[in-house]
Formats: C-alpha cells, sequence, structure tokens
C-alpha cells in the first residue's frame, strides 16, 4: 500500500504540480535536497524582499503580499532550513509594511488589480491583523533569527500588538487559531504566554465545535488533521486516538484516483485549482508518514 500511494502521488506531482511543490515532494520522498527547496521558493521573492508571484495560489499578484511571506515562513519552517539571505529580505519587507500600531495588514491595496479569490476582498484597510502577524512573529522568534532586529521597534510593536490582540481577544476559528498557537509556544515570555494558554487557547480548543471531528463534514472546514498534522501538534492534546484512526484512515481514503488529494474550497481557475492540490498533496502525505502509515 505505502508503495502505491507513494507511486500514484508521484505521478500527480510531476503531471500537475509547481515546480516548488515537485522539490517539497523530493525532499521528504526521495532524499531531495533543502538547498533545491529554497532554490524554488526563492523565485517567488521580490526585490523588496517580501513574496508575491502567487505563492500563496489565490492570490495571483506578482507583488509582495504578507499572507505569501508568511507561506514563505513556513516552507523554510517545515523543512528546516531558515535561508539567512531570504530572511534578510523579509525582515525587511516586513520592516516596510508595519503599522503603527504595530503588526502587519492581511493584504496590500495592489491585491485588487490582479485575480484574486474573492474572500480576500474583504481585506481592504491597511490595519494589523493577527492573521498573518502572530505567526510570522512566532515563526522568527521559533528559529532564534531576530538577534539582529528584535529590539527594533517595528518588531517590539509588533510583538506588542500580538500580545495586545491575545490578552483583549479569544481565538476564534481555524486562522485565527493557529496564530495564536505559534505566537504562543515560540514566545520568549514563558509566564505570559502560559497565562493566555491556560485562560484563552486551551479552553478554546477543547470545545466540541472548534475541532471539526466529523471526517466526512462536508464544505470548508477544517478537521482533525488539519489542526494536528503530527502528534508533535500542539492540537493534538485535545484529540483521542481514536480519533486520529478515524481521520486518518479517511485521508487514505481520500486519495484522488490521479494520485493527488483535493482541496475543500472554490478553486478560481483549473490551474490555480492544480497549484493547490500539489502543495496539499505533499502536506496529506507528510501526514500520513508521520504517524506511521508511510
Amino acid at each position: 500500500m505505502d508503495i502505491k500511494i507513494i507511486d500514484k502521488a508521484k505521478t500527480f506531482m510531476y503531471k500537475n504540480a509547481r515546480l516548488l511543490d515537485r522539490r517539497r515532494f523530493e525532499y521528504f520522498f526521495e532524499g531531495g535536497s533543502k538547498e533545491a527547496v529554497i532554490s524554488a521558493l526563492a523565485a517567488y521573492q521580490n526585490p523588496d524582499g517580501g513574496f508575491g508571484n502567487s505563492l500563496e495560489p489565490d492570490i495571483r499578484c506578482p507583488h509582495s503580499q504578507p499572507i505569501a511571506t508568511e507561506v514563505a515562513l513556513l516552507i523554510m519552517d517545515e523543512i528546516g532550513y531558515y535561508d539567512q539571505d531570504i530572511i534578510r529580505g523579509i525582515v525587511n519587507y516586513l520592516r516596510s509594511i508595519t503599522v503603527e500600531t504595530g503588526g502587519f495588514p492581511v493584504t496590500l491595496p495592489v491585491l485588487h488589480e490582479y485575480p484574486h479569490a474573492p474572500w480576500w476582498s474583504n481585506h481592504k484597510e491597511l490595519i494589523a491583523n493577527i492573521n498573518p502577524t502572530g505567526r510570522m512573529m512566532g515563526l522568527l522568534l521559533k528559529q532564534q533569527v531576530v538577534n539582529d532586529f528584535y529590539n527594533e521597534e517595528w518588531f517590539q510593536q509588533s510583538l506588542r500588538f500580538v500580545w495586545s490582540y491575545m490578552e483583549e481577544k479569544h481565538p476564534e476559528e481555524y486562522h485565527d487559531g493557529v496564530q495564536w498557537i505559534t505566537f504562543l509556544e515560540h514566545v520568549p515570555d514563558r509566564q505570559r504566554a502560559e497565562i493566555i494558554i491556560n485562560s484563552k487557547l486551551d479552553p478554546a480548543l477543547s470545545k466540541s465545535e472548534t475541532i471539526e471531528r466529523d471526517p466526512n463534514a462536508e464544505g470548508y472546514t477544517h478537521k482533525v488533521l488539519d489542526w494536528a498534522p503530527s502528534r508533535e501538534s500542539y492540537a493534538a492534546k485535545f484529540i483521542s486516538e481514536s480519533e486520529f484512526d478515524v481521520h486518518l484512515s479517511h485521508l487514505l481514503n481520500g486519495q484522488m484516483e490521479d494520485g493527488g488529494w483535493p482541496i475543500n474550497w472554490p478553486e478560481i481557475s483549473p490551474g490555480v485549482g492544480l497549484e493547490w492540490r500539489g502543495f496539499i498533496t505533499v502536506d496529506r502525505l507528510k501526514t500520513l508518514k508521520s504517524f506511521g502509515l508511510l
């Protein structure tokens, strides 16, 4: 079964996926190198240091966008390789888009000059948002790449923004929750983080409606293996072994005839749908491997 799953996925990836996701597939499943992933990722970086060029497939804007830059950090994090040249560019970009309150907006207005998924049209104001500020700050702190700029005003302002947000608000849906998790896992002030974890984050994750437990739930839902793609994931402690078993079985059965996994949101074009499926297919295979099923 393992060989069949991988072989089918390989066929799908090489027929349909973009170079970056083929390099990710090669790294995780064919002995590929981290350097090859970084080389493919670097092609999406702009002269201002930010990332665009449809790195986030639903945003077709070539210009740098905060969400695309978050994706770049996530890809470097998944392979455990934070390229310093790329990081310096990202820091320059984040420095330039930090708003007065600290933090970063979800999108920049130039996005609206290019095709994009309709849900990105909701973000037209240049105000800080926990998504993507929380996770980007958490990933920079996690990799301890902040020594050169930790005390810069933009970074300290953004730290204050995230702390203030989390002390005033409560975690809501998935895209909000992952921002809280990444930041609170890696911010150095552990005493302050634990207070928020115990009073807000953990109670939110404990609610039955936060993590979708039904593997057959339709529509744009975030299920057990989205919140906890590995047993090391923070949210895993809120999920039982029997729930993991059910969702892993469903994931195994979810591989499509062409070898890839589907997405559960509307595609804005057939090409964009395939770009997403290539990205998601690597993620699904990583999950199966993490749980010992590959």
